[in-house]
């Protein structure tokens, strides 16, 4: 582990975690969320982050002149993390930039709806009709590389089992540390309470409650792909850190996809790859995926 990484680690421990641990009001946290984000990360040079007209809501990510979104080209789609009560397309653009940069390809983070204001299963809705929307637009689902992080990795899981159930398979896909199981049954979440640098499990009921809005099925694969299933599915790279209370919700997605790259790391924060401006491991992580995005569409 690098000197940052275990610099990093020191800071979120003494820091950021505690302060999740006692946040009562999601908003408040989105908000908190937005403003570091801000503050802390920072795309490439050169990149461009803006809405495109026409499109659906979010931000689309041109990581030089050369990368322009046209319907012809592409793309990465990617759906933010945030455990579906916070996040946006502004607080991962500079790690979709990062990764689009790599990829030499377009990126689109798009906006979906959060809880507790929309509960589940607000968010599968959109992420279906985003798809729909693109695909109306000119891209074909063999040039789209479907991705996501934490909660955003879990719904585009769940995306990809629903476009697998009805022939439109992505070009591939992969994930940062997903959160693939709201019934919260993997051992790592007891296992890793102390080791995780970022995620306080105290809290996890509490957010599971938020999205559910006490109606909703935990175990419901549109919320849980780990309980889902993938007819003919592309080929899929999923990271997780070993010291992660989500580490299982990534390692036991090997049984619904026998086929997929699971790879985990070590002692690193969740979504690491969102530190791409201090941690070389994040960069390692996505110059990876960036090859990996690269061969799924060659082969595609």
């Amino acid at each position: 582990m690098s000197l940052q990484a275990r610099l990093l680690r020191a800071f979120l421990r003494a820091t950021i975690r505690p302060i999740m641990a006692r946040s009562a009001d999601p908003l408040a946290a989105r908000r908190r969320f937005e403003r570091q984000a801000r503050l802390a990360f920072h795309p490439p040079r050169g990149a461009r982050i803006a809405p495109h007209p026409g499109t659906p809501a979010g931000l689309w990510i041109e990581p030089d002149k050369t990368t322009r979104a046209a319907p012809a080209s592409a793309l990465i789609l990617h759906l933010h993390g945030g455990a579906y009560i916070m996040g946006a397309p502004e607080t991962h653009s500079a790690m979709l930039a990062a990764l689009a940069r790599r990829a030499r390809l377009p990126a689109f983070l798009p906006r979906y709806r959060l809880a507790p204001e929309h509960p589940f299963p607000a968010a599968f809705e959109d992420a279906c009709a985003i798809w729909d929307a693109l695909v109306a637009k000119g891209w074909q689902p063999g040039q789209i590389v479907l991705g996501g992080d934490s909660a955003g990795g879990g719904l585009a899981l769940a995306l990809m089992s629903h476009l697998c159930a009805r022939g439109q398979a992505p070009a591939g896909f992969y994930a940062f540390s997903p959160w693939t199981d709201l019934t919260l049954s993997g051992a790592a979440i007891r296992q890793n309470a102390g080791r995780d640098q970022f995620l306080p499990v105290n809290r996890l009921d509490e957010v599971r409650d938020f999205v559910l809005a006490g109606a909703g099925d935990p175990a419901d694969p549109r919320i849980s792909p780990l309980f889902a299933s993938f007819p003919s599915p592309p080929p899929v790279l999923i990271h997780a850190a070993d010291s992660e209370i989500l580490r299982d919700d990534a390692l036991r997605m090997e049984g619904p996809l026998p086929r997929a790259d699971i790879r985990l790391a070590g002692d690193l924060p969740h979504v690491w790859p969102i530190f791409h401006n201090w941690l070389p491991e994040a960069r390692a992580t996505l110059g990876e995926t960036a090859r990996f995005i690269r061969s799924c569409l060659a082969r595609s």
